[in-house]
């Protein structure tokens, strides 16, 4: 379509890119690029060095505050996810300089456990919104480790088709709460505008020369959408103000979610549920305007 590859998953059409050819160096090279993105979308201060795995280890081990173990897990996985990769990229190395390494080689099978251990903590992982974990995006190295390199890219695939439909869902929402709305009359083709660039942000690499239209329009049609401002009708009470002003609040926490979901490219279930929680919330009072 328009020049380009598309694959169908689950009613979506997604963008189609070829999967590296099957090889340790391009592994390697995949691990790393989904190892880095990993760290761009959680939270800060987690990206710990794999020489440092043990120290991380032993804090973890010994720490009874609820809230700061939490934060030492998400440390642990970290310093995991580094040490499986420096051990990944030793691999290489070797098979580069003709030294062929088997799957049952203790170096390989102490790398899986590394990324499986990685995995398994990343459930303390959060977004760096601090809004839930994104134990999908978390476990990708993990499963760019373990599956053939054309399985990983077509479950990655699947993964953007999920992520489209989650933002669909998030505008639908919004749509049902502000469309009607004479404060919000003409929000219809902001939010249509939004969703449309938000879904082709999500599904193209930033590799891809397109990049360079995409993401400018994503930029500026979610900045358009976050300059709404409710039209007050004359007949507003105190209260419907109020009301206004929450409504445009949770217009830009739709945006931001939106935003979330589309460059990390994997749906956000807690996040979306929260918020949906809180347009029904609004709603009610709304309805009461």
């Amino acid at each position: 379509m328009d020049g380009a590859d598309y694959i169908h998953f689950h009613g979506y059409w997604v963008r189609y890119y070829p999967p590296l050819e099957e090889s340790l160096a391009s592994r390697k090279t995949l691990i790393d690029h989904l190892t880095r993105r990993a760290f761009h979308h959680t939270e800060p201060g987690i990206n710990t060095p794999g020489e440092r795995l043990d120290t991380a280890r032993a804090y973890y081990m010994n720490q009874s505050d609820p809230a700061m173990k939490r934060v030492n897990a998400a440390m642990l996985a970290g310093a995991l996810f580094n040490r499986a990769t420096d051990i990944f990229t030793a691999i290489v190395e070797l098979e580069e300089k003709g030294v062929r390494i088997s799957r049952d080689n203790e170096l390989m099978r102490a790398c899986g456990d590394y990324f499986k251990e990685a995995l398994e903590l990343g459930r303390e992982v959060r977004h760096f919104s601090g809004e839930e974990g994104i134990d999908e995006l978390w476990g990708e190295p993990f499963r760019a480790f373990t599956l053939p390199i054309t399985a990983y890219y077509e479950s990655r695939f699947i993964k953007v088709a999920q992520a489209m439909a989650n933002i669909d869902k998030v505008v639908l929402s919004l749509c049902g709460m502000f469309c009607s709305r004479p404060e919000f009359a003409e929000i219809a083709p902001l939010l249509e505008d939004y969703a449309s660039a938000a879904k082709h942000e999500c599904e193209t690499m930033k590799s891809d020369v397109c990049i360079f239209e995409i993401w400018p329009r994503f930029v500026a049609t979610g900045e358009a959408l976050g300059n709404v401002q409710p039209r007050i009708q004359k007949d507003c009470s105190r209260e419907c103000r109020y009301v206004m002003e929450e409504a445009q609040k949770t217009l830009i926490a739709g945006r931001n979610l939106i935003n979330w979901i589309a460059r990390a490219r994997v749906p956000m279930p807690r996040s979306t549920a929260a918020y949906f929680a809180r347009c029904e919330a609004l709603r009610e009072r709304m309805i009461a305007c």
